[in-house]
């Protein structure tokens, strides 16, 4: 529905005094022929694994659980990327006390199966307790698992074992398929159990492929997708689909394939990543329409964002962010940012938004793709640490809008026709919209110009002068039920409404300093009185104004004026308002003030009992159901006192999180790590590599054996290859081929003589997309006498491509591809070696071929007792592998969440790369002339916070520089008093060799 000006200022003069909950919507629905809609009413309460039934769907509006409206809020975490179970909860809890309603999470296929038919869903694996957790902290789940996610992890989230099998991935190829079919079998065996729609979780939404849009106008595209249709619903997810577009083209939307006469139950989505150096996009209302128009693809269904750009990857050597990292694409999209983009898509009808990334986490062991490093921060709302950052306050204030308002689950746009009302103002592009049923307003005030700008708003009748921050936006509302009362208007932002005990409390929100002004309907005059702050009111014309300068937390309590109830209104300033905490329980809202965080809040008898964190000494202020007197905060119970503003407030401060003191790493030893270069290394028990054919997309070069390292079941890390020949004796060079990703890297020997080391060059702006890179190493080589010879090449071959064209680029050869001599051309016999079995608690991920991997020595408990004592920082010159090893004991306080890293810093222009490996989990690859990455998230429970810890560096030096390692340290990240209880995550020592 467009209404016209004229229509939208009669609204204004004739706003009901409550929330409608009928109207004429259904009416229209009908008289249209489409399916009716739902009215406007209040916000399904949090989710729970209550047992009971629930209905899942939607309207063209926005999801319906219930048949009661709810705008979708959700953040991006991906579980294998925090691979410490306990800390699943912490992230969680994060996201629902900062606004969030739901969390969308991919499931990695390369994660849980090692093998064909087999599927490991124990330990960091444990789908079913994270759907278990999500259910506990009262988020909804949207459920990603592939078959291919793309997430910039390993051939797209595709196993290695893929790689060699037969048949196109992502088409109908039966061969595919029959593997496919195979991995959602076993997650949906989990997540059939946590579906809302039986109450055995909180599941409401499911993706069934991702970014798909290489065979969308072909039949193996269509019948693929009807097969993934059919296959979910076959194996009991009865919750509405979706597929992720690759931007905005109307592919895969309801209607395009065959869903087996299901209609109403599939959704049409889109992703976008739009340059914060442009102006945000309109993807729905006002946008351009038609199928490239964002949500306009599918009138009939919700606006959907199953990714909306919360930050942005960046590649090996830093090229996205000139060589600033993660911190620059936290600067560029920052809060501002994220208010001018999330803002305009509220605005266009997208009521199913998910911001990718929340959290980002930790791309561990050989999970990366080839075009990322280790982190994966992506300038994340929380960081990789699980530090909340300034991009929270946002995403906190409009989470807790959406809860506490719900007409903006229904919102129509108002056509602007030109009747006299003020011109917004250069820079600004304005958006009005209207609820249909409670003829609540709304405006988004959107400045593109770098300086800020006062708009001239019109306002119910009143034409108000509103400043926008230069690259910024902001959102006002008129009409809106505050409680018993109703917002005329504000040139605040609403944050959110709530009763507690005997009064209403809506939070308004702004800048520090601005000065705001807040109508409210009266029927009388009411008595005003300002508790604190700086505020001024007045009376007239049945509207209270009160003028309040966000400073802190103002406080002004409105009683009578016709309405028994007192109203209290918080004018908080940005800063503040994100201290300002709702959690729903189930004897109503709990408002809390002060602390870092509020993980949980529950009410018993006339207790109040709260779990948090601090960060620094904080008042704990707390507004709850009638009757509570008494305050718990982490289990000890607080004296408290009420105050004139309705709440309880405790007497005495909260404390702040003690200093957290981290011990110099000493006592290194030193073991060289690469025998297998020797002439004399005993290579028998290695794999021939007698292959003659590969499902591969590299062809096998003419008069060669395939040498590609999947066809040999080596899928992840370093691998080892031995050649051995005769007759070479006028040989003059040898050139090696290999194909790996980005940052690959080759070494050779010639009977234990180095060759040298040949290396992919570091991405720049226009290849940080290219997953696979292809070179000819050419070495020189000094006539040979003697009957027999050996060449010993170490590849690192970094990860798989992502396939994200689905043109089967993740079977792109990994490792050696060729070998041939100038001058000579003797036979040769090789042989080849990569990782031992996968690690049964830390998967195949974790490990590659290098000896000292093969042998234990990244473990804890390994002997390392007859290692070289040595000392930091190195500077030693060789061609090959080299491992340190030390241990160090923290003693961090119970109670204390402290977030470590590990910082290696040394002179750029020194080569080499090292392999970290915390209690035998690799928790990345460090390289020092490349970066930009030099600290590493140590994660805890994998991190032993209290007790020892093992620590082990593989460093693989190219003999062009001396190496290191330079300075090597461990460095605190954040810390808060709180935090969740963490259980030391498995890790297990030495148990079996491998050749």
């Amino acid at each position: 529905m467009v209404l016209s000006r004229r229509t939208f200022s009669a609204f204004a003069g004739t706003a009901a005094l409550g929330l409608s909950l009928s109207g004429s919507g259904g009416d229209e629905a009908t008289a249209a022929g489409r399916t009716p809609l739902a009215p406007t009413g209040p916000a399904p309460a949090p989710p729970t694994a209550d047992g009971r039934p629930h209905t899942v769907g939607f309207d063209r509006y926005s999801m319906l659980i219930d048949g009661r409206r709810l705008v979708i809020w959700s953040g991006e975490i991906h579980p294998f990327r925090l691979p410490s179970p306990s800390l699943w909860r912490d992230i969680l809890q994060k996201l629902r006390a900062h606004g969030y309603n739901a969390v969308s999470i991919y499931v990695a296929w390369n994660y849980h199966s090692p093998a064909p038919g087999q599927y490991d869903f124990t330990g960091v694996r444990d789908l079913d307790l994270f759907l278990r957790t999500a259910a506990e902290t009262g988020l909804y789940v949207i459920l990603r698992p592939g078959p291919y996610i793309n997430a910039e992890v390993d051939a797209g989230g595709f196993p290695g074992w893929l790689t060699v099998t037969p048949g196109v991935a992502r088409t109908s190829d039966p061969d595919y398929l029959k593997y496919a079919d195979e991995w959602l079998t076993a997650v949906h065996r989990i997540a059939a159990r946590h579906l809302y729609t039986d109450g055995g979780g909180t599941i409401v939404l499911y993706q069934l492929e991702n970014e798909y849009d290489n065979h969308v106008a072909e039949p193996t595209g269509r019948a693929y997708m009807a097969h993934l249709y059919a296959k979910v619903r076959a194996d009991g997810i009865d919750v509405p689909l979706f597929h992720n577009d690759k931007g905005r083209n109307g592919h895969w939307a309801p209607g395009t394939f065959d869903t087996g006469g299901e209609r109403g139950r599939y959704l049409y989505g889109f992703d976008g990543y739009p340059s914060p150096f442009r102006t945000p996009p309109d993807w729905g209302h006002f946008g351009p329409g038609g199928m490239k128009g964002g949500s306009t693809a599918s009138p009939d269904t919700p606006g959907f964002i199953p990714e909306f750009g919360g930050g942005w990857f960046d590649p090996w050597g830093g090229a996205e962010f000139d060589g600033l990292g993660y911190a620059e694409s936290r600067r560029t999209r920052n809060a501002a940012y994220e208010r001018r983009f999330y803002l305009t898509n509220l605005a266009n009808g997208i009521t199913v938004h998910n911001v990718y990334m929340t959290f980002g986490g930790t791309s561990w062991g050989w999970l990366p793709a080839p075009i990322v490093y280790t982190s994966y921060d992506y300038g994340a709302a929380f960081d990789e640490a699980r530090q909340p950052t300034d991009k929270l306050v946002p995403m906190h204030q409009i989470g807790q809008l959406l809860h506490s308002v719900p007409d903006m689950a229904k919102l129509d746009p108002v056509e602007a026709d030109p009747d006299g009302t003020p011109v917004p103002g250069p820079g600004i592009t304005a958006y009005h919209l209207v609820n249909p049923d409670t003829k609540a307003r709304f405006q988004v005030l959107r400045n593109d110009s770098p300086t800020e700008t006062v708009a001239s708003v019109a306002l119910a009748g009143t034409t108000v002068a509103v400043p926008v921050p230069g690259l910024d936006a902001r959102l006002l509302a008129a009409g809106i039920a505050l409680g018993r009362r109703r917002l005329s208007w504000s040139t605040a932002q609403p944050m959110l409404c709530l009763t507690a005990g005997r009064q209403d409390i809506a939070v308004f929100t702004g800048r520090a300093g601005e000065s705001t002004r807040t109508c409210v309907e009266s029927a009388g005059e009411p008595t005003v009185t300002v508790l604190e702050g700086d505020a001024a009111h007045g009376y007239g014309d049945g509207v209270l104004r009160i003028d309040a300068v966000l400073d802190g937390v103002t406080r002004v309590r409105v009683d009578g004026g016709g309405v028994a109830a007192p109203l209290l209104l918080l004018f908080a300033d940005d800063e503040s308002s994100r201290l300002l905490w709702r959690h729903d329980t189930p004897s109503g809202p709990v408002l809390v003030l002060g602390p870092a965080l509020l993980r949980t809040a529950a009410v018993h008898g006339t207790s109040v009992r709260l779990t948090g964190d601090t960060v620094r000494a904080a008042d704990l202020e707390v507004w709850g159901p009638r009757g509570v007197s008494e305050l718990v905060w982490n289990e000890k119970r607080l004296k408290a006192h009420g105050t004139p503003s309705g709440s309880l407030r405790a007497e005495r401060p909260l404390a702040g999180v003690d200093q957290v003191r981290l011990p110099a790493l000493t006592a290194w030893r030193r073991a060289e790590g690469n025998p297998e270069s020797a002439a004399d290394y005993d290579d028998r028990a290695w794999r021939v590599t007698d292959r003659t054919s590969s499902s591969s997309i590299t062809p096998v070069p003419a008069g060669q054996p395939v040498l590609f390292a999947d066809d040999y079941g080596f899928h992840y890390g370093d691998v080892w290859y031995r050649g051995h020949f005769a007759d070479a004796g006028a040989a003059e060079s040898v050139s090696l081929s290999y194909t790996a990703g980005a940052q690959g890297l080759l070494m050779a020997w010639l009977d234990g003589v180095p060759l040298g080391t040949h290396r992919m060059p570091v991405p720049d702006k226009k290849t940080v997309r290219q997953g696979t890179w292809a070179a000819t190493a050419t070495f020189p080589v000094r006539p040979r006498g003697g009957p027999s010879h050996v060449l010993s090449v170490l590849v690192r071959r970094m990860q798989h491509d992502e396939d994200g064209r689905a043109d089967d680029t993740h079977k792109a050869a990994r490792g050696l591809t060729a070998a041939a001599f100038a001058g000579a051309a003797p036979a040769v016999r090789w042989r080849i070696q990569g990782t031992a079995a996968p690690d049964p608690v830390r998967g195949p991920l974790n490990t590659g071929g290098l000896h000292g991997e093969r042998h234990g020595w990244h473990l804890p408990g390994f002997a390392d007792t007859g290692w070289r004592t040595v000392g930091l920082p190195r500077a030693e010159r060789r061609q090959g592998v080299t491992w340190y090893r030390t241990g160090f004991r923290l003693a961090v306080d119970t109670g204390v969440d402290a977030s470590i890293g590990l910082t290696l810093t040394d002179d750029p222009a020194r080569a080499y790369r090292v392999q970290i490996f915390l209690n035998g989990w690799n928790m990345g690859q460090y390289i020092n002339d490349v970066g930009p990455q030099h600290t590493f998230v140590l994660p805890n429970g994998v991190l032993r916070t209290r007790g020892p810890n093992t620590l082990a560096l593989a460093v693989l030096s190219d003999g062009t520089t001396s190496a290191g390692p330079g300075r090597v340290e461990l460095t605190l990240l954040g810390s808060a008093a709180g935090g969740v209880p963490v259980s030391p995550v498995a890790s297990p020592g030495p148990t079996t060799v491998t050749p």
